[in-house]
C-alpha cells in the first residue's frame, strides 16, 4: 500500500521543531549552466548534513517505551547512521550503527562522537545481516528505507519543495534504497500532479533500475564509490512507490557523480557529496529530453563528503 500526502503531513507535524525547514532557492549558476531555470532544495543544510534526519527522527519519536529501552540498530553507508546516532543521543536512546567498510571514515567518527556504538563489516550485505542478528537479539530496528514512517518523513522534503518552489516541470531525486524518492514523489505528485519526478542512481548501484526491469526487488552487486546510494537491494515498499510515481530512473557513472559534485561547488557554490552530485549529469539528460521549456528542481540530499575524499575520487576516476 502506498503512503499518502496525509501520511507525509502527519510526519511533518511529528518532526516539526526537531529538523530544519531547509531553504528552497533558485540557482542562477546552475540555471546558466543547464540553460533552463533550476531550483534547489538544500537538504545538505540539515544539522546532520543530509535529509536522513527526517526519517530517523520520525521513527525514533514513534517508538514506544519498550522499543526505546531496547536500544535501536540500523545499517548505513553514512548519512542515516549519522542522523540516527545524533537524534538517538538527543532523545537518550542507545544506538548501534552497522556500516560497511566502504562508508566514509568521517561518517563513522561522527556517529561515534554522537554516542552510538559503531560496528564495521567488510560488505554492505554483511552489514544488513549483522543488523538482522542484533534485531533478533532484542534491538529495535530503524531501517534506512523499508519503513512507511521513514518514507513518509522523507517525503516532507517534497512537501516543503512543493509549497516553497515556483513553477517546476521536473524534479530530480537521488536513489539509494528509494526512501527519499518514494516520499518526495508522493508529496509532489499529490500537490503538483503535473510534475515529473526522476530518480538517479550510479551505474555501480543500480538497485532500483534492476528492480524495475525484474518486476520487483532483486539483489545487486554493488561497486559504486557512492556508499550512501549503495544498498544490496531496494525494498518492496520503495519499489512500489517508484514504479507507480516516478517517470524514469536514470543512471550515471561514478566519475559523472564526482564531476557533478565539483560542478555544484563551482556553479552553485555548494559543497555536496556524490550522492547529490549525480543529479547534475542527470539534469542534463532531462533537459535534453524535455527541451527548453523545462523548469528543473534538484533535491540536494546531502553534503557529508570530506575534501580529501572528493579529491581522491576525482584523481582515481580521472575527473580532473
Amino acid at each position: 500500500m502506498l503512503i499518502t500526502v496525509a501520511d507525509v503531513e502527519a510526519q511533518a507535524e511529528r518532526i516539526s521543531g526537531h529538523v530544519v525547514r531547509t531553504p528552497t532557492v533558485p540557482s542562477p549558476g546552475l540555471s546558466a549552466l543547464l540553460g533552463v531555470p533550476t531550483t534547489l532544495k538544500l537538504e545538505l543544510l540539515q544539522h546532520t548534513g543530509s535529509f536522513k534526519v527526517r526519517g530517523a527522527t520520525a521513527k525514533l519519536l514513534a517508538l514506544d517505551a519498550s522499543e526505546r529501552a531496547a536500544g535501536v540498530v540500523t545499517v548505513s553507508g553514512g548519512n542515516h547512521g549519522i542522523a540516527l546516532a545524533t537524534m538517538a543521543g538527543l532523545l537518550d536512546i542507545k544506538a548501534t550503527v552497522v556500516m560497511p567498510r566502504s562508508a566514509p571514515a568521517a561518517a563513522r567518527s561522527t556517529a561515534e562522537a554522537a554516542g552510538a556504538s559503531v560496528h564495521i563489516t567488510d560488505t554492505v550485505e554483511e552489514a544488513f545481516a549483522l543488523a538482522g542478528e542484533l534485531r533478533a537479539a532484542g534491538h529495535t530496528l530503524v531501517h534506512p528505507f523499508d519503513d512507511p514512517v521513514v518514507v513518509a518523513a522523507q517525503g516532507t522534503v517534497g512537501l516543503e519543495f512543493a509549497r516553497d518552489a515556483g513553477e517546476l516541470t521536473d524534479v530530480l531525486v537521488s536513489i539509494g534504497g528509494g526512501g527519499l524518492v518514494s516520499g518526495v514523489a508522493t508529496a509532489l505528485r499529490g500537490l503538483r500532479p503535473g510534475v515529473r519526478v526522476w530518480g538517479v542512481e550510479t551505474e555501480g548501484a543500480r538497485c532500483m533500475t534492476e528492480a524495475l526491469a525484474a518486476g520487483g526487488p532483486v539483489p545487486v552487486e554493488v561497486s559504486s564509490i557512492v556508499s550512501t546510494l549503495a544498498p544490496p537491494s531496494v525494498s518492496p515498499l520503495t519499489y512500489e512507490h517508484v514504479s507507480a510515481l516516478v517517470t524514469e530512473v536514470l543512471t550515471v557513472t561514478d566519475a559523472e557523480a564526482v564531476r557533478g559534485t565539483l560542478d555544484l561547488a563551482q556553479h552553485a557554490k555548494l559543497w555536496t557529496e556524490p550522492a547529490a552530485g549525480c543529479l547534475l549529469p542527470a539534469a542534463r539528460l532531462v533537459r535534453e529530453r524535455v527541451g527548453a521549456d523545462a523548469e528543473l528542481g534538484l533535491v540536494v540530499c546531502g553534503g557529508n563528503a570530506s575534501v580529501p575524499d572528493v579529491v581522491t575520487w576525482a584523481k582515481d576516476l580521472g575527473v580532473y
